[in-house]
């Protein structure tokens, strides 16, 4: 069985769920436990205010069965750092497994769908820091924050950042010790938020990384760029019968070598991986209609394996593409 609700839904399930003895911190009436609403699972989320402007969210449940939220666009006004133990969560900008991380920074938060599979069990810490936090915290005395952590904050037409990676296994060791915290009180407090800057710390230092291997990259030619781009639009264009790799690059001008590695460059990932997220996505959106034959679609969008279609789309959306459109037909 699958579960479609509106992101407002979601929200409102939770409000449901709080009463006044759902302190697990007598000493702390800012530390509250949301349980998780029955028709979805069991479980819960703690959510801890460490000071203004800084959260820690845990959260440990079993998915009943699979979700789909439609969330709409919005503003996203926190900076968020997602740590993963388990569990799986997906969108179309998110696919964060267990070990891994997602951070999301402030901005548009666009209109989208996430995507949950049943007897999913999460076990995942969250920070959230609002953009003033990371001011006070980071910028210098004319108030501008570093170059590597601009990006990070947006105005509010502009989509957010985003950026998923493994997790290091010393931010895994952290991440455990805010689970494991053996103190209560103010104790708790100051623990929790020393915890919680420290994980913000290692991202901080991954981005710096990052942005430091960027560097090396051989610097693209507006030409190039603009070849590369028409490369993708002839991916995308034919995701039924899509070219060779060097019919692509022929056909854009470019030499194999630079086509490939200016397609990660860009697009962040293998001209391979791009057409293939783009196949499965297209598929979904045909099995929404419900107007086509799982068979069918497979074909248009360039599956000659419908078993590895099935496999592919399970992998991605965590069901099958068939019990997938029977849920959405029933959500109409």
């Amino acid at each position: 069985m699958t579960i479609t609700l509106s992101q407002q839904a979601f929200d409102e399930l939770f409000q449901e769920t709080v009463a006044p003895d759902q302190h697990p911190d007598p000493d702390d009436v800012l530390d509250v436990v949301y349980k998780y609403p029955r028709r979805l699972g069991q479980g819960y989320w703690r959510r801890i205010e460490l000071r203004q402007g800084l959260e820690l969210i845990i959260g440990n449940l079993q998915m009943r069965d699979r979700m789909i939220i439609l969330q709409p666009e919005q503003e996203h006004d926190w900076l968020e750092y997602h740590f993963h133990f388990s569990g799986e969560h997906h969108d179309q900008y998110r696919n964060v497994g267990a070990g891994e991380y997602s951070f999301v920074g402030s901005g548009l938060d666009p209109k989208q769908t996430s995507y949950c599979a049943d007897k999913n069990s999460f076990l995942e810490v969250n920070i959230l820091m609002q953009p003033e936090s990371l001011y006070s915290f980071a910028a210098n005395q004319q108030g501008q924050l570093p170059p590597i952590l601009q990006p990070w904050i947006r105005q509010p037409h502009q989509t957010y950042y985003c950026r998923c990676g493994t997790a290091t296994p010393a931010m895994r060791t952290v991440a455990r010790q805010i689970i494991q915290c053996p103190y209560q009180g103010i104790a708790k407090r100051l623990y929790l938020e020393g915890k919680a800057l420290e994980l913000m710390g290692m991202l901080v230092a991954q981005e710096t990384e990052i942005k430091n291997a960027n560097n090396h990259l051989h610097t693209l030619k507006p030409d190039v760029v603009a070849r590369i781009y028409h490369a993708r639009d002839i991916l995308l264009k034919r995701l039924n019968n899509p070219p060779s790799f060097m019919e692509l690059s022929r056909a854009v001008g470019l030499n194999d070598y630079l086509l490939k590695q200016g397609f990660r460059q860009v697009f962040g990932t293998t001209a391979f991986n791009y057409l293939h997220h783009h196949r499965l996505e297209q598929a979904r959106q045909l099995l929404d209609t419900g107007d086509l034959k799982v068979s069918e679609i497979a074909n248009i969008v360039g599956f000659v394996s419908h078993s590895y279609f099935t496999a592919a789309f399970r992998k991605k959306f965590g069901f099958c593409p068939k019990q997938y459109q029977i849920q959405q037909k029933k959500s109409i």
